[in-house]
């Protein structure tokens, strides 16, 4: 596997914070780029994707969790956002069907993959990945960034 060259700590204690790291991450994590999002329900995953979507210029109201429609696409002004969620997925052929890989060799997308860590393909080809775990406050998250 192919080494991280960089890596950022970040912090956040509410949901506007966590959006307001979202702005940051598409400054990080410029399209073209897969992203694979770690961390348990709850850790604002969806959260941190809707902060993307407002930097890009899509419209942030619109986002949701993917997890039974596998896949959302948000239209920003230059860059799609590509949300997945691979969680009901159980092994590489069913996610070589959701077309990951087409998707992620476009040029104009930012593919973020919740439950990405489940195959290694997938892990293979992440250009980064993003780590969100609870802090030691209720509203408190702590993001591990490390990228290509």
């Amino acid at each position: 596997m192919r080494e991280w060259t960089r890596e950022k700590r970040l912090r956040t204690r509410s949901e506007n914070g966590t959006l307001g790291l979202g702005e940051i991450m598409t400054e990080l994590l410029v399209a073209p780029k897969l992203v694979v999002l770690r961390g348990d329900l709850g850790m604002g995953k969806t959260t941190l994707v809707r902060g993307m979507a407002a930097a890009l210029g899509a419209d942030a109201s619109e986002v949701t969790s993917p997890t039974f429609t596998l896949v959302h696409e948000y239209r920003g002004r230059k860059t799609r956002l590509i949300h997945l969620d691979l969680y009901r997925l159980e092994n590489e052929a069913e996610v070589e069907t959701t077309g990951l890989w087409e998707m992620a060799d476009a040029g104009d997308a930012l593919v973020m993959v919740e439950w990405g860590e489940k195959f290694a393909s997938v892990m293979e080809r992440a250009d980064a990945v993003v780590s969100m775990e609870q802090g030691e406050v209720e509203n408190e998250r702590l993001l591990h960034v490390v990228w290509r």
